[in-house]
C-alpha cells in the first residue's frame, strides 16, 4: 500500500482474449487484468487508491471486445463510490450503432468520461470520422464529461493528429491526453510548447504520464514551474494492466514532489475533473 491516498485517472477492467499479436502465437500480455469488479476493488484497497477512473480494457483488433466491457465499467462505478466510469466510443462509421448504445449510457450515475483510441482504426483528421467525433464531443458537452484520448508516436495517435481534437473541441469539452504523447517525439512536442500553448489559449487540456520515458515527468514538472501554468492539468495514472502501479507512482512522486504540484497530480486535479 502507498503511504498516501491517491487518485488514479486511468486504469482498465476486463480480460482480453488471447491474440496472435505481430504475427506470433496467441498470447495474453495483460497479465494483471481483472475480470470482475470484486477483483478491481481488492486492487484499490491494496494500493490505497482513493478514487479511480476505470475504462474498458482494449488492445486486440476487435472493437466489439471494448464495447462489450462498457457494462462492466458501469457496474464497477455503481458498485463503489470510489470508481468513476469511462465509456468506450468510436467515431468510425462502422461503429455508429455501438457508439449510439454507449452514448445512451452517458447520463448514468458514475459516468465521467468517454474513451477514444485510434489504435483500432480511423484518425482524427479523416473526414469520415468527423461526424462521429462531433457527435461524441456534443454528448460529452451535454453531460459534462471528459473525453479521454490515447496518444502514442506516429500514425493516427500521434500528437500531430490527436492535437486536432484539442483545437476543435477543447474550448467546450475537457480533453485528457493519455500518456503525454506516449514516447520521445510526443513528449518533446508537448512539453516543448504545445501543451502550454493550448493552456495559454484557454483550451481545457489535461494529461497523464503513464508510459512516459524517464526524463519526461521531470522535464514537464520543471516547465510547469518555469512557465507558471499547467499545475492543475496533470494527473497520476497507472494504466493497469498495461502499466505498473508501483512504478508509475514512484516515478510521478519523485518528479512532482510533496508540495502543491504533487497534491494536484495525485488528488486535487482528479477531484475537480472527475468527481
Amino acid at each position: 500500500m502507498t503511504s498516501d491516498m491517491i487518485c488514479d485517472a486511468h486504469r482498465h477492467i476486463g480480460v482480453l482474449p488471447a491474440h496472435p499479436f505481430y504475427g506470433g502465437p496467441a498470447v495474453n500480455p495483460d497479465v494483471t487484468a481483472r475480470a470482475t469488479v470484486k477483483q478491481l476493488i481488492a486492487d484499490l484497497d491494496a494500493e490505497g487508491t482513493e478514487r479511480a477512473l476505470v475504462l474498458p480494457n482494449y488492445g486486440v483488433p476487435d472493437p466489439a471486445v471494448a464495447f462489450a466491457l462498457n457494462d462492466l465499467v458501469l457496474e464497477a462505478a455503481q458498485a463503489d463510490d470510489r470508481i468513476r466510469a469511462g465509456l468506450w466510443v468510436s467515431p468510425l462509421p462502422r461503429d455508429e450503432e455501438r457508439t449510439t448504445r454507449a452514448l445512451a449510457l452517458a447520463g448514468e450515475r458514475g459516468v465521467r468520461a468517454l474513451k477514444l483510441s485510434f489504435l483500432l482504426g480511423g484518425r482524427p483528421a479523416d473526414p469520415a470520422c468527423r461526424p462521429g467525433l462531433d457527435r461524441i464531443f456534443a454528448a460529452a458537452e451535454r453531460h459534462g464529461l471528459v473525453v479521454h484520448v490515447h496518444t502514442s508516436p506516429g500514425a493516427a495517435s500521434d500528437v500531430d493528429e490527436v492535437g486536432h481534437l484539442v483545437e476543435w473541441y477543447a474550448d467546450r469539452v475537457p480533453v485528457h491526453l493519455v500518456h503525454f504523447g506516449g514516447g520521445m517525439s510526443g513528449h518533446i512536442k508537448l512539453a516543448g510548447s504545445r501543451f502550454f500553448d493550448w493552456i495559454a489559449a484557454g483550451k481545457r487540456v489535461y494529461t497523464d504520464l503513464s508510459w512516459a520515458i524517464g526524463f519526461a515527468p521531470y522535464w514537464l514538472a520543471g516547465e510547469i514551474e518555469r512557465r507558471g501554468i499547467g499545475h492543475d492539468r496533470v494527473l497520476f495514472a497507472s494504466d493497469q494492466p498495461w502499466g505498473d502501479f508501483a512504478g508509475e507512482h514512484a516515478r510521478m512522486r519523485a518528479a512532482a514532489g510533496d508540495g502543491e504540484l504533487g497534491a494536484l497530480v495525485f488528488r486535487g486535479t482528479f477531484a475537480s475533473l472527475y468527481t
